[in-house]
């Protein structure tokens, strides 16, 4: 009888704890009923959500200068690197650039503030490379987004705000970027918080579905939070898988006893 329930007891523990391969495998789409995938072929193609991130108040852009003009005349160019020296002096990448105010403009010397909220990174090089053109020979403008940044929590490696130079990260790539899920971490259900204007949109995403690839929230916006819930299973195999020796040991010295005082 002993024997009986210390078996019992220990093909529930292992059993509750169990997690199929369709819980961890990325991007399925009846791929665990082939036994063999066809190499060196396209088996499926998808189409891509459109994404060109738009400039908005509080990114910061770094805005470069060169032109034909002589150094002394060029004060595009000059603005330019007295912003850097000053920026890098005072504490690094994140500030080598021009901040996009609350109403949505950088300042340009000589020209004054330009509009650039709205538009893409380069279509706001092409506004600044006209102004340039009026005021410089051969003038070459250089734009880019400094602060890109969104933030992961959850079950990821590691976790916290993530800032990144490439204004397109789709969500698996910024899950490496964390570092990657931890095993038993809910690859079905992860909650992406999205401000959207004066809203905050939340949403639900399965990386376990091809589909995916045809989601609108395939690529991480400015400022997205994103969590990444555990299994059910988890507790089971942070609890009682790690302390089954301690359990069973536990329960068999607690049948002994039974036993003991029945005789």
């Amino acid at each position: 009888m002993r024997s009986i329930l210390l078996l019992f007891f220990a093909a529930l523990t292992v059993f509750s704890s169990c997690v199929p391969n369709r819980k961890f495998l990325y991007l399925q789409k009846n791929d665990l009923a082939k036994k063999k995938s066809p190499t060196d072929t396209i088996t499926r193609t998808y189409d891509l959500e459109p994404f060109e991130y738009r400039i908005q108040a509080n990114d910061i852009i770094s805005v470069r200068y060169q032109s034909l003009t002589q150094k002394e005349f060029d004060f595009l160019a000059q603005q330019s690197q007295q912003n850097a020296g000053a920026n890098v002096a005072t504490s690094g990448v994140l500030l080598l650039g021009e901040l996009v105010d609350h109403r949505g403009e950088i300042p340009m010397p000589v020209v004054g503030k330009v509009k650039v909220s709205g538009l893409t990174v380069f279509q706001v090089q092409d506004t600044l490379q006209k102004l340039a053109n009026l005021y410089l020979e051969g003038p070459v403008v250089k734009v880019r987004l400094l602060n890109y940044r969104f933030t992961i929590l959850g079950e990821v490696v590691k976790e916290g705000a993530i800032t990144f130079g490439n204004n397109r990260v789709s969500l698996p790539e910024a899950i490496g970027l964390a570092g990657g899920l931890h095993e038993l971490a809910d690859r079905s259900n992860i909650k992406i918080i999205r401000q959207n204007g004066n809203k905050v949109e939340v949403h639900y995403v399965n990386l376990l579905d091809e589909n995916f690839f045809k989601s609108p929230f395939y690529y991480v916006h400015q400022n997205d939070i994103v969590i990444v819930p555990p299994l059910r299973q988890r507790p089971y195999r942070m609890y009682f898988g790690q302390n089954l020796s301690l359990i069973l040991s536990s329960v068999s010295v607690l049948l002994l006893i039974i036993t003991l005082n029945k005789k």
